[in-house]
């Protein structure tokens, strides 16, 4: 009878480290959601159109966002 109490602990480590070791060897999660960067937005200066930043053609009056918006307005403006 003193060998169930040692059997029970011995069952007990081994099903401890196995579930230590199975949650190191899992691959990371990706279950939450990338955090979302602010993107700055501007006008066109000519059609009024709301694009990024970094699609915007600038103009020497301000940003575009094609080059033909730029040379009319800036044609038109001079």
């Amino acid at each position: 009878m003193k060998f169930l109490p040692v059997l029970a602990v011995i069952v007990v480590a081994v099903w401890v480290w196995r579930n230590n070791r199975q949650a190191e060897l899992r691959p990371p999660s990706h279950d939450q959601p990338s955090p979302v960067t602010a993107m700055a937005v501007v006008a066109c200066q000519h059609c009024g159109t709301h694009l990024p930043e970094s699609e915007a053609v600038l103009g020497r009056r301000g940003s575009y966002c094609c080059v033909e918006h730029r040379q009319q307005h800036e044609s038109a403006s001079a």
